[in-house]
């Protein structure tokens, strides 16, 4: 456990690596605006008071894809958000556009990023309020909230979308849903933790041997529908970072348990190249089973919970892949807050940093991607 809020259960005793622990000394000690962006030493670029006055009594509409919008939404499930938000994330042939006025905020690093321009093209309406986080340059999004005299936030040149969760691209959409960013920012105090750091380093030592022998697989066995995507968030951090050189790690999600009836056969018999993590969270708020509907050997599920079935179905998987041999760690969070989600955010990021390092990839570029852009553009002229 590196927290009193996440039950922590590492691949292996913690092992130490010298070279790990050398690098995330480098990583913790250098200018990195990522790595500041995690502590509560970061100041946001915008001025909360005047961005209420702009809402009003609007509903928040959040457009932009990848990066710009994965935090935010992990944000608003893994916290329950009441507040109505509406994520537009991806391109959508037949878009069906409400007759009603929003605040749209609208984030995009480069300020042109093909998806995000096609649907601001198509949803914004005259009477919208809108919001801007994109680069201080020229791109087409820029200019377009200086023909709209919109309000524009400067998006941290040195924070690529995939880590800007805990900068002012994730920071704001928290504050708009009620929630204090500096709650999220738990680097000063996680670096002073020795299980932490320990945990961490065992972590990473972990997932370089695999690396080593090929397991490429990290595949995700979610219990909670709420953490989805959060685990996306994942899945964009560690592929972008890592998948160059014919290197990387491939993030899978799996959703239980009824992935129990399709992919687990697989998981446990097939091919060797995984590695697993758990996510589970208890619930206590859980429907309970009728015991008076309870019959022919059934009896055992009387006065059992949803939760507590679906715990213990990890617990017997874990059992399982112990006999088998099979490589995974746990994450049980036992707390749905900020301070929770934060740190699990700090773990993610610093983890993916350093496997990088040890790879010899940048973590921080995204080159091929790149390319993609390039011969869309080239396909549509």
């Amino acid at each position: 456990m590196f927290s009193k809020n996440i039950k922590f259960k590492n691949f292996k005793k913690n092992q130490s690596n010298a070279k790990v622990e050398k690098d995330l000394i480098n990583l913790l000690n250098e200018k990195n605006e990522i790595i500041n962006s995690l502590s509560s030493n970061y100041k946001n670029k915008y001025n909360f008071k005047k961005i209420l006055k702009i809402k009003k009594n609007l509903e928040l509409r959040i457009i932009g894809i990848g990066g710009s919008i994965l935090g935010a939404k992990a944000i608003y499930d893994f916290l329950s958000v009441k507040k109505k938000i509406l994520f537009i994330d991806n391109l959508n042939s037949r878009y069906k556009l409400k007759k009603k006025n929003y605040l749209n905020l609208i984030i995009s690093k480069s300020g042109n990023t093909l998806e995000t321009i096609t649907n601001v093209n198509i949803i914004l309406s005259k009477k919208d309020k809108n919001i801007f986080i994109t680069e201080n340059k020229k791109s087409y999004l820029h200019e377009l909230a200086e023909n709209l005299k919109s309000e524009i936030i400067h998006h941290n040149n040195f924070i690529g979308g995939r880590y800007s969760v805990l900068s002012e691209v994730g920071m704001l959409p928290a504050e708009l849903m009620g929630l204090k960013p500096n709650k999220f920012r738990q680097l000063n105090g996680l670096v002073k933790n020795k299980k932490f750091i320990d945990g961490l380093i065992s972590n990473v030592s972990s997932i370089l041997d695999f690396h080593r022998k090929k397991n490429f697989n990290s595949i995700v066995i979610n219990y909670n529908p709420n953490f989805n995507n959060l685990i996306e968030w994942y899945k964009q951090l560690v592929s972008e970072s890592l998948g160059k050189k014919g290197k990387g790690i491939l993030p899978i999600i799996s959703n239980m348990p009824k992935d129990n009836h399709s992919t687990m056969q697989l998981f446990l018999d097939g091919f060797k190249n995984n590695f697993f993590t758990f996510f589970f969270s208890k619930d206590n708020k859980s429907n309970k089973i009728d015991e008076k509907k309870l019959f022919n050997g059934y009896e055992f599920l009387k006065n059992k919970t949803i939760n507590q079935i679906m715990y213990s179905q990890k617990l017997a998987t874990e059992k399982v892949f112990l006999k088998k041999k099979i490589p995974f760690r746990s994450f049980e969070i036992r707390k749905l807050d900020e301070k929770t989600l934060g740190e699990l955010f700090c773990f993610f990021v610093l983890e993916t940093i350093l496997v990088g390092k040890s790879i010899n990839v940048n973590p921080y570029d995204q080159p091929s991607v790149e390319l993609i852009k390039k011969e869309t553009k080239k396909i549509l002229i």
